[in-house]
């Protein structure tokens, strides 16, 4: 950027010209407006580092401040009226977003995120034509023709032109991957125009593909009461319960239908239908790369629908995802009691709250949940989570047997991280035959879960038990995951135990190359480069492991090793 390298130029003169005693000086105790022009290049490029700080560590309320205050002082920078507009809208600050978007289309025309927020505003103050305006102006793309499909349908649904409305859903029906979204749209839009014949068939041929899901559910449930067939939706809501990610929408809706209360339907206006939109989107951008665009458009969907409580857990996750944990804890908050999500943003506020490192305050906000509702499967499990992560072993086994006694009869493949968690913790506790028990039951019920495999296959081999079998399970976890350092180690460390050090050698170094500074994999590989020969190469592999900061009692081995070697009263060569 020319003007920060003019402000580090300008700068680095006024050091030099101090350091000489050159700087102007006044005697009258006037600014020089020399002075005052460097200051103000060097204001400049503070803010534009400070943007650059924060974005880097996805601060985005304050990447989008400190970038608004480099484009006030530089407002013909293209770059950095970029970044304001991202950021502004990406920390939710649609409205001032919103005014960014202006000045970004002034620029570049078809600009497709500024577009997108200008249709959003004009969404929000119910001003349809001017949705369809701005969509019909953004440039078009594989992605965005989905969306831009969408919000132009529901615009138009606001216009009274089912027409227009139809034939947006119907042209995404010729993208790929877009059938079951665009016909839950097709469905909730019939909905909320009052075809219910179109609604009902739509709505169950989402359900018999397969798209069953809490936004789905709720919807057609909800549709369903307010038709008055209470045994239909009955049906529903019963069937979904054996689901966990539908059980608290099942469960609100068996306690509605009992109460007699009529629902709305679950999208009341097209403000309501362009965020659920935004939101199905988002929801599918899951890999790491797209985080940034998931949290833009859930911040979009959440200023249509501040209400939109599924969504701000879809935001609130993404957030975690970026380690951004007390961001996440602020969005969990606006999640009312009233709601379905209540309980499960409150488990995961103590979970954010422990991984901020404020153990006491996540097991007292758990506990107090725990006690409420003693049924809770997820916060005794939160709550052994938390107790592990303290190495308060028997307290988190203690824990994880509320969650696994209420299990019952439901015991499936999804759950076998709870009985691993609880071996973790019986093994700290030095129960190894529970923790045993536990990782087989795992095992059981996830024979190719590569962590598992490696746990249970280490633990043997360490204590020189069933070798034959833990090293098929952890030759197998290896092909599973050949990518995993610590894996590599466990089938090295095997192969050492069985005395095929050529095999151990190679794994091992493998495993060093995949996790380079572990200090136990460099103490292994040392061994068995000493019993192959190599034994320079072992104490150079010791040395290495000592200076990555082994545990006190593993440091004193490796020393010995170093000094007598693995053979007794040989010395390394």
């Amino acid at each position: 950027m020319r003007k920060a390298t003019i402000a580090i130029l300008g700068m680095a003169l006024l050091l030099g010209a101090c350091a000489t005693g050159g700087a102007n000086t006044t005697t009258t105790g006037d600014v020089n407006p020399g002075t005052a022009a460097r200051d103000a290049d060097a204001a400049e490029f503070g803010n534009y580092l400070s943007a650059r700080f924060a974005a880097s560590q996805h601060n985005l309320r304050d990447a989008a401040q400190y970038y608004r205050a480099s484009l006030n002082a530089d407002p013909q920078n293209q770059q950095l009226l970029a970044l304001a507009f991202f950021f502004t809208t990406s920390s939710g600050d649609i409205d001032t977003a919103a005014k960014l978007a202006q000045q970004v289309v002034a620029l570049t025309p078809g600009d497709r995120a500024a577009r997108l927020t200008l249709a959003v505003a004009a969404l929000k103050h119910k001003d349809y034509a001017e949705v369809r305006k701005q969509i019909g102006l953004s440039e078009k793309g594989p992605f965005t023709s989905l969306t831009i499909g969408l919000i132009d349908g529901w615009a138009a649904a606001g216009t009274g032109d089912k027409a227009a409305a139809i034939a947006d859903l119907a042209s995404l029906r010729a993208q790929g991957g877009a059938d079951a979204l665009s016909m839950f749209h097709l469905a909730l839009l019939a909905d909320y125009l009052g075809d219910t014949q179109v609604a009902e068939t739509s709505y169950k041929t989402v359900l018999a593909g397969g798209g069953a899901s809490p936004r789905i559910v709720d919807a057609y449930g909800r549709f369903l009461e307010r038709q008055g067939r209470k045994d239909d939706a009955v049906a529903l809501y019963t069937r979904m319960q054996a689901e966990p990610g539908l059980k608290q929408i099942a469960d609100t809706g068996l306690e509605r239908v009992k109460s007699g209360k009529r629902p709305d339907a679950l999208v009341t206006s097209p403000a309501d239908g362009a965020a659920e939109a935004l939101f199905g989107i988002a929801a599918s951008l899951t890999d790491d790369a797209s985080a940034d665009v998931s949290i833009l458009y859930m911040r979009l969907a959440l200023y249509l629908r501040p209400g939109l409580d599924l969504g701000a857990v879809l935001l609130a996750d993404r957030l975690e995802n970026l380690q951004k944990y007390e961001d996440a804890i602020a969005v969990y908050t606006t999640i009312d009691k009233k709601s379905p999500y209540w309980r499960m943003a409150a488990v995961e506020i103590a979970l954010d709250e422990a991984r901020l490192g404020n153990n006491a305050k996540a097991e007292e906000q758990l506990k107090a949940l725990t006690a409420a509702n003693p049924q809770d499967v997820e916060a005794w499990t939160a709550l052994g989570d938390t107790y592990r992560s303290e190495s308060k072993f028997a307290e988190a086994a203690e824990a994880y047997n509320h969650a696994v006694d209420l299990l019952g009869t439901a015991d499936k493949a999804s759950n076998w991280p709870l009985y691993f968690a609880r071996a973790v913790s019986e093994e700290g506790s030095k129960n190894w035959s529970a923790a045993e028990l536990d990782l087989k039951r795992a095992l059981q019920l996830a024979p190719n879960e590569p962590t598992l495999l490696n746990y249970l296959g280490y633990s043997w081999v360490d204590q020189n038990r069933n070798i034959p079998e833990a090293l098929a399970m952890l030759e197998k976890a290896h092909t599973l995951k050949p990518t995993d350092g610590y894996i590599a180690d466990s089938v090295g460390w095997a192969y050492y135990k069985v005395g095929r050090y050529a095999d151990a050698a190679r794994t091992l170094e493998k495993a060093v190359e995949l996790v380079p500074g572990d200090p136990t994999i460099n103490d292994h590989l040392g061994d068995a480069y000493w019993r192959v020969g190599r034994r320079r190469e072992a104490e150079f592999q010791w040395n290495h492991a000592l200076a990555f900061g082994p545990s006190d009692a593993d440091k004193a081995v490796i020393e010995k090793k170093l000094k007598d070697g693995l053979d007794a009263g040989a010395k390394p060569n």
